[in-house]
């Protein structure tokens, strides 16, 4: 008799997966996941990056569409609109981090709001087919990267998000739609050749690509696999397989269904309370205590001039190593950055990464004083890396704070008023009050969702036609206090 094989173990659990098997602490942190993924991407909507992957996408079309988050005039092919939804999503770095390292709702959740609009189902589509598909979609990704030690450390090769986040999307999509046991396997071997995106394009336009890609390769290894493409059936047994993208990759076969466990019920994600690379919040948190020994009532200034030097130890992470970073992207993967701002600012915001804020001199003048040195205990993993900071003053004097855990972290976890206050303030970009706050009643209610076109509807936002309308009965309001609406 033949042994069952790891890939086949995941297609097991891939097809086997119930309702049932949703606990509810899955269900509760899965939907913070996806209240979080769907603010930061209609905040991520008004990116450059969006704007042009957009225009981009505009030259296909199908006989099925599916929505562009937040324009309820622009539709595209569901695996495109998944894939501008999902740039959307990382186009700011303000996404969901996990342990091991990687993103992983934006190559899920726009897969799944895509399908659920665009293929006829009877019943219809629930919010607990979604929750479930999601998790399993979450799930997988997680199971890959405990294959191997290297996953466990922040990448220094590939973007994780490009290689588990396309398993992932397929995943959930198989789920989703479901297939069977033999098409959910050949969905994940067809993903593998689609996955891939080297760290080198992190700080660029690129990288938010990489979980677009994720998500639109995820759905169209599943629409593949359904016409009956086959790929190895081994591809998660190999090293020359999926092991090609991880070092000391040892896989194994997952535990049977009945005792089925999942992931995030042990170990949560974090999020992010401004947009940048999770490193980069340790620094934040720490540079804000060790301000308050400078910044006084009697000082309302950070006295820059007076600093002769600002020390901070990290674990050497490179591509989040910039001294003088010169674009937006590039400040939010700066560790450097993020402090001198902190510094002088009190806080990090979205603005804060406004290319005019990253070039201010004073900013400037202060990178120029910045040291990193990397203690051997500071490893770099999003669970231990901790963050210390000495700012030396002309006068000799040494002040030093540490920042082991940052409030949004797993261990110090968001609020649940915080997580909406997060969404409110970044869906507003796009949406009108009363789409935000339903949004928000919806996914906290998504597991008794009957249909989950009333999800859908409101991703939308309001037609231009409904805000021509508004704004014209408004006519008495002050016009500098009425939102900013983008067309495509």
């Amino acid at each position: 008799m033949m042994l069952k094989s790891v890939t086949e173990s995941f297609a097991g659990m891939i097809h086997g997966l119930k309702v049932n098997h949703l606990t509810d602490g899955i269900i509760r942190r899965s939907k913070r996941m996806i209240l979080d993924s769907l603010g930061v991407g209609f905040l991520g909507t008004g990116t450059e990056v969006f704007h042009k992957v957009t225009q981009y996408s505009k030259i296909y079309s199908s006989n099925t569409s599916s929505t562009v988050w937040g324009r309820p005039d622009f539709r595209l092919p569901p695996t495109y609109a998944a894939f501008v939804n999902g740039v959307a999503v990382h186009s700011m770095d303000f996404d969901d981090t996990w342990h091991p390292a990687t993103h992983p709702s934006g190559a899920v959740l726009p897969v799944l709001t895509a399908l659920s609009e665009t293929l006829p189902q009877t019943p219809k589509f629930s919010g607990l087919d979604l929750l479930l598909a999601f998790n399993v979609g979450v799930e997988v990704q997680g199971r890959l990267m405990h294959f191997s030690k290297e996953a466990k450390d922040i990448p220094k090769r590939f973007h994780p998000p490009s290689v588990v986040g396309t398993l992932g999307s397929a995943a959930a999509a198989s789920k989703f739609l479901g297939l069977s046991l033999t098409k959910c396997r050949e969905a994940l071997a067809i993903a593998v050749s689609h996955a891939g995106a080297p760290i080198a394009n992190a700080a660029t336009q690129t990288k938010p690509l990489h979980i677009g890609n994720a998500a639109k390769h995820g759905m169209e290894a599943t629409f593949l696999a359904i016409l009956g493409l086959q790929g190895n059936k081994q591809i998660l047994d190999l090293g020359s397989g999926f092991g090609a993208f991880y070092a000391n990759y040892s896989p194994e076969d997952l535990p049977s269904l009945d005792s089925h466990i999942w992931l995030l019920d042990q170990q949560d994600v974090a999020f992010k309370s401004f947009p940048a690379h999770l490193a980069t919040h340790w620094v934040a948190d720490a540079a804000a205590a060790v301000r308050k020994y400078l910044v006084t009532p009697e000082r309302a200034l950070f006295p820059a001039d007076h600093i002769e030097r600002i020390l901070l130890r990290i674990p050497d992470v490179q591509y989040v190593n910039r001294p003088f970073p010169d674009s937006e992207h590039e400040a939010r993967h700066s560790f450097q950055y993020v402090a001198c701002a902190t510094l002088l600012d009190g806080s990090i915001t979205v603005p804060s990464f406004h290319i005019q804020q990253v070039n201010r001199p004073q900013v400037k003048e202060l990178l120029k004083k910045v040291k990193l040195e990397h203690p051997p205990d500071n490893l770099p993993s999003f669970d231990t890396l901790y963050c210390e900071i000495s700012i030396t003053l002309k006068d000799g004097t040494t002040f030093t704070e540490r920042s082991d855990t940052f409030y949004g972290h797993w261990r110090k976890p968001l609020s649940q008023e915080d997580l909406c206050k997060k969404f409110r303030a970044n869906a507003s970009k796009m949406l009108c009050r009363d789409t935000v706050e339903n949004l928000i009643t919806v996914v906290e209610k998504l597991e008794d969702l009957e249909d989950c076109s009333v999800l859908t509807r409101l991703l939308k936002g309001p037609s231009v036609q409904d805000e021509a309308s508004k704004l014209s009965s408004m006519s008495s309001f002050d016009h500098t206090t009425l939102p900013r609406f983008t067309n495509i």
